[in-house]
């Protein structure tokens, strides 16, 4: 991992309710909010600021950069939601580009589980009783992609820890 334990904490506590509260809306209501996601820039604006070195952090926001092109680009080919390409490019500059191979596998990991599990639950109907207005249990083919990229995030900073 390329960051230090005081960083990841930096960067984890005040990440950590917005990243829980992304994958809540977008499982409820299959929409993450813009809100959200430029609360989440916010935080990394100013943790980012206070933990990384000044070089860093700018590598960092230049990864954003380039993560919401590539997302856009995602949207308009219909391949992912807009909340989803936005907040991936919230979330970005949380990662080191060092971390390249880890951030990949995070995500592939935390993408099958999080479609597993989501897609186990919406049949179990104790479940469905708790949460009888969530839209992604209905949602057909879509999926709350805010899930896995939360999960991506909370875990990556985690492991630092």
């Amino acid at each position: 991992m390329n960051l230090t334990t005081a960083q990841a904490l930096w960067l984890f506590l005040p990440s950590l309710p917005v990243a829980l509260f992304v994958a809540w809306s977008d499982l409820k209501f299959m929409r993450i909010p813009n809100v959200s996601v430029l609360v989440m820039l916010a935080v990394f604006l100013v943790a980012g600021f206070l933990a990384l070195p000044f070089d860093a952090y700018l590598w960092r926001l230049l990864g954003m950069v380039i993560i919401l092109i590539v997302g856009f680009v995602l949207n308009a080919l219909g391949l992912v939601g807009g909340g989803d390409a936005k907040y991936a490019a919230a979330i970005a500059p949380f990662f080191s580009g060092h971390d390249l191979r880890l951030i990949v596998l995070l995500f592939a990991v935390m993408l099958i589980a999080a479609f597993v599990i989501h897609r186990t639950f919406r049949r179990i109907p104790f479940i469905r009783r708790l949460t009888p207005d969530w839209k992604s249990w209905d949602a057909g083919k879509d999926f709350p992609m805010g899930l896995a990229l939360s999960g991506t995030l909370i875990a990556y900073l985690a492991l630092a820890l």
